[in-house]
């Protein structure tokens, strides 16, 4: 994916991106016809059957399927904005215009002087691989905000603090985004808008943490790494059921409850790893930041109860901000999370069918995802402590390190 930073090769990266966002603007405006069932419909009924409760004046607590921190308001809000078009159009259209920012933001990081478009062409080939999903679920305007905040990283700490506190109150998972992060400046700013907005949201609407008791609630989800153990089961006679619970569908049945709490336990143990890692750590560069962000975000997903498919935008976002650095070594973990791609539209919305009723084809579609992933997890695990837990043999001088970009760990 390395390409030279001349014009041919911008061009080129534009014209894909453009060809490849036409396609799925055409899908999920339904010109096009995609294969499997109606992805959008979570726009065009759930966003806006919120959308109507939210502009009543209250968080939709009463709904199990809301399970999102308050500042996900603002994005079922913002269709809002484009009063000319009706709500899933202008949903769509926002949508598309985060992609565009994401792009936006990596080739600004791309361009500078030492940095590479290898992260602009994954998040191109990447996210298009995705489907219509890219454009059907609001994880996209999430990712433009977390990437944003790490190309902030260390040179601007209390910007990209903000946003990654900003980020974290539409959807959780961003505050990993802190995992390499050094500056206390940081730490305090993520904290600060984080708190400040969480009040604004509890005094403005009631329900505004409602989400905290559906999430602890819920099960173990059918795509999920710990399902794998289930849907091979049912192939030797196991008698659980598929239903829909907390808005996606999950097993019940015999052994549900140990699987979910083994799930719980390899999630322990990735927050005792990243722990771990953050005290050990010596070797601090420009580029650990992202790749900490990527490596935690794939420890989590790999052992969530839950691993929807719009949770690829996540980690093909991260992973392409990784890339931009030319001396990178998270390029085959993201190449694992690129490959994981097309076989995540094809479990879904694809042979969903299949996934759900634990077919061959279904199981084989899951095994061969969530393999792509744990290995991306694992690679990227041991490939960032071994860049970062070895103190170097002698130190450089103050202006090679400059010169490499070499930074010591300081608040």
């Amino acid at each position: 994916m390395e390409t030279r930073d001349s014009g041919r090769p911008l061009t080129g990266l534009l014209t894909t991106w453009g060809t490849t966002r036409l396609v799925l603007l055409l899908c999920v405006f339904r010109v096009l016809a995609f294969p499997g069932p109606d992805v959008t419909s979570d726009v065009w009924a759930t966003y806006r059957d919120w959308y109507e409760v939210l502009c009543g004046g209250a968080f939709p607590a009463g709904d199990v399927t809301w399970q999102y921190p308050p500042g996900a308001a603002l994005a079922i809000l913002s269709p809002a904005l484009l009063p000319f078009l009706d709500y899933a159009s202008a949903f769509f259209v926002l949508a598309f215009l985060a992609d565009l920012a994401v792009l936006v933001l990596l080739l600004h990081r791309g361009l500078c002087p030492g940095r590479s478009l290898r992260g602009a062409w994954l998040w191109t080939a990447g996210a298009a691989l995705l489907g219509p999903t890219l454009y059907s679920r609001y994880d996209v305007m999430v990712t433009a905000v977390a990437v944003g905040a790490l190309v902030a990283g260390v040179r601007h700490p209390r910007v990209m603090g903000a946003l990654t506190g900003f980020a974290a109150l539409l959807k959780v998972w961003p505050v990993l985004l802190l995992a390499g992060a050094v500056r206390r400046r940081a730490w305090g700013a993520a904290a600060v808008t984080a708190v400040a907005l969480s009040a604004l949201s509890a005094l403005a609407m009631p329900g505004a943490f409602a989400f905290l008791t559906f999430q602890r609630d819920r099960g173990t989800e059918v795509e999920s790494v710990g399902a794998l153990v289930l849907h091979v089961a049912r192939q030797f006679g196991w008698r659980g059921e598929v239903r829909f619970r907390y808005g996606s569908l999950e097993f019940t049945g015999p052994y549900v409850d140990m699987v979910n709490d083994v799930a719980l336990g390899f999630t322990a143990l990735a927050f005792g790893w990243l722990l771990l890692w953050r005290l050990t750590a010596r070797r601090l560069r420009p580029r650990t930041h992202p790749e900490a962000a990527f490596t935690a975000v794939l420890l989590f997903t790999v052992t969530s109860r839950v691993i929807s498919p719009q949770y690829l935008v996540w980690l093909v976002g991260l992973a392409a901000v990784c890339l931009c650095f030319r001396d990178s070594r998270m390029t085959l973990p993201a190449v694992l999370v690129l490959a994981a791609s097309p076989v995540t539209v094809l479990e879904f919305p694809v042979r969903f069918e299949d996934v759900v009723a634990s077919t061959p084809v279904g199981v084989g579609l899951m095994m061969l995802r969530n393999g792509l992933l744990v290995a991306a997890a694992l690679t990227a695990a041991v490939r960032l402590w071994r860049s970062t837990a070895s103190p170097p043999a002698l130190a450089p001088p103050a202006g090679q390190a400059a010169r490499t970009g070499e930074r010591a760990v300081s608040p």
